[in-house]
């Protein structure tokens, strides 16, 4: 019996080590797990918009008129990113009602569609020109209660268009758009000409701004301009001067303008402002000149949210050049 039992257990195993056999299972083996299925992503397609904006509040003594209180801007925006390179950005203006009969009202500033690639971009909607190293400051930035006549008469403002830009790293940026010229919320171009703006930045070294921008805005009106711009440990020094040439004037009576903007930060938070300025029609004659010296400080209370300019103007102007003092008084908050 033992030697039968010796023999059986010899084959049992010959039987289990036989090639092609197939594996005994091994005692109390557990079912394969079943993978979960893949959980299905709920992110959004994009990054939620950026909300923000600003007001200002503007009290402005003047020489024989008093005291003024105006609400001089409320503007609200809404920036966003989407996929592949292109952003969008909307700011819209609360404009308040300018006289008993007329009722407050809402005014598109900006609706823009950005594509970058690299150094490349190209933004489409409507816009500011890329014409003065002033304009093109953002609004709550600018250090002075408002542009210079020059640049404020001179400089083509919002408009619908395209535009492409390419930036040479840090040295040089080259604008180049075609707009309606028809302003801004323009529904249709209606003399189908185009305004084409160009504009070109050189920053030879990382203090020092040179630009030019040039603009034709009709068969018979080229305007161009050239400004510099200097920062360096808290100091601000900018300068620009304007032209618009008219077809069939001589070039004594183009109109023209400069300013000489100078800052500088005492502390963090406090930063005292000059500027001086000379706006001339020659074609209107003396009447239309207008001259000004600004004067004023900047006092960050809640740095890059809340801030107090305290300016004073003495603006002379007509053939006499009278002469009539501002001072004003404006609270910006951003959010």
């Amino acid at each position: 019996m033992a030697v039968v039992g010796i023999a059986c257990a010899a084959m049992c195993a010959r039987a289990e080590n036989t090639p092609g056999a197939p594996p005994a299972p091994p005692a109390n083996l557990a079912p394969p797990a079943i993978a979960a299925p893949p959980a299905i992503s709920t992110a959004p397609a994009f990054a939620a918009p950026k909300l923000g904006g600003y007001i200002q509040a503007r009290e402005t003594a003047q020489e024989r008129v008093g005291l003024t209180a105006t609400l001089n801007r409320a503007r609200f925006s809404m920036d966003g990113g989407l996929s592949a390179g292109f952003t969008y950005r909307f700011l819209v203006e609360l404009e308040a009602a300018t006289g008993a009969r007329t009722a407050a009202a809402v005014s598109l500033r900006e609706a823009i569609i950005k594509w970058t690639l690299a150094s490349w971009s190209v933004t489409a909607g409507q816009f500011k020109t890329p014409f003065s190293r002033a304009y093109l400051i953002l609004v709550p930035q600018l250090e002075t209660a408002d542009l210079a006549a020059a640049v404020d008469s001179l400089a083509p403002k919002y408009d619908v268009g395209a535009m492409t830009e390419y930036a040479l790293g840090p040295v040089a940026t080259a604008t180049v758009g075609v707009f309606n010229g028809e302003g801004q919320n323009a529904t249709a171009n209606r003399d189908s000409m185009v305004m084409v703006v160009g504009r070109l930045v050189l920053r030879p070294v990382a203090q020092l701004g040179l630009g030019a921008s040039v603009t034709r805005d009709g068969s018979d009106s080229l305007r161009w301009g050239v400004d510099l711009n200097i920062e360096d440990h808290g100091a601000v020094l900018r300068a620009e001067y304007l032209t618009r040439h008219r077809r069939g004037r001589a070039p004594r009576e183009d109109d023209f303008g400069w300013y000489v903007f100078g800052g500088y930060r005492a502390t963090p938070r406090l930063q005292l402002i000059v500027q001086e300025e000379d706006f001339e029609r020659p074609s209107l004659g003396q009447v239309r000149r207008v001259r000004a010296t600004v004067l004023g400080a900047n006092i960050e209370i809640a740095p890059n949210r809340v801030r107090l300019l305290l300016e004073g103007m003495r603006r002379r102007s007509g053939a006499n050049q009278a002469r009539s003092d501002v001072l004003v008084a404006q609270l910006q908050v951003k959010f």
